[in-house]
């Protein structure tokens, strides 16, 4: 197998398509109309990453990842008047931690606050078992966890390990909408796919290891 041949492979999105469908299928988008009756106490986003010192904001401010992932996580809290936490620490230094930029971003771009940030963070292992310290001190076992739809089951594995019960609320999917012609050519948006759902494969099975 040459080097040449697995990059056209993964640039294509049929590809990307079946490395993304069996992340994203395990746990299937919360129905709309059920939003206001969400069975969870409190709301759980992970960070997902953030850009150090933005010049147009004069702070670090998210990346669109994490956007995606707030502006869900705002919908929630509106919808249900559930609590929210936000985690993601500092793992490459700078002024702020994600936690921190991603309340910044929910107080100024959504009008939403958050009841507790979780700023110690390095990885999804970190944000379930610091997150779990926390909520469970404040009696809290039960949490809609928010995340991409392609990161869900590792992170839903680890905040099940941590101690919590979880509700998954999936956003941002890659493999929706019908095939076309142009997931049989190679493209660098279908390379975007396969890479985040190769790193979570990879993922998935590095925590089966730990265990």
């Amino acid at each position: 197998m040459s080097l040449s041949w697995l990059l056209t492979n993964l640039l294509a999105g049929v590809v990307a398509r079946a490395l993304l469908v069996p992340l994203e299928a395990k746990y299937p988008a919360l129905p709309p109309s059920s939003l206001h009756t969400l069975d969870a106490e409190a709301i759980v986003v992970l960070g997902a990453g953030r850009y150090r010192g933005t010049p147009e904001f004069a702070e670090d401010d998210v990346i669109g990842p994490a956007l995606d992932r707030l502006r869900y996580g705002a919908l929630l809290a509106r919808e249900s008047k559930k609590p929210l936490l936000v985690t993601g620490g500092a793992p490459d230094g700078g002024v702020r931690s994600e936690a921190e930029t991603m309340a910044a971003s929910l107080a100024r771009d959504f009008g939403v606050s958050v009841r507790w940030l979780e700023s110690a963070s390095a990885n999804t292992l970190d944000n379930a078992r610091f997150s779990a310290e926390i909520l469970h001190s404040a009696g809290i076992r039960r949490v809609a966890l928010v995340t991409h739809a392609w990161h869900m089951p590792r992170a839903v594995a680890a905040f099940e390990a941590a101690g919590l019960s979880v509700l998954a609320a999936p956003t941002g999917y890659l493999s929706v909408g019908p095939i076309s012609a142009l997931d049989f050519v190679p493209r660098a948006g279908a390379l975007h796919g396969s890479a985040r759902a190769l790193h979570e494969w990879i993922g998935q099975a590095w925590y089966a290891l730990r265990r």
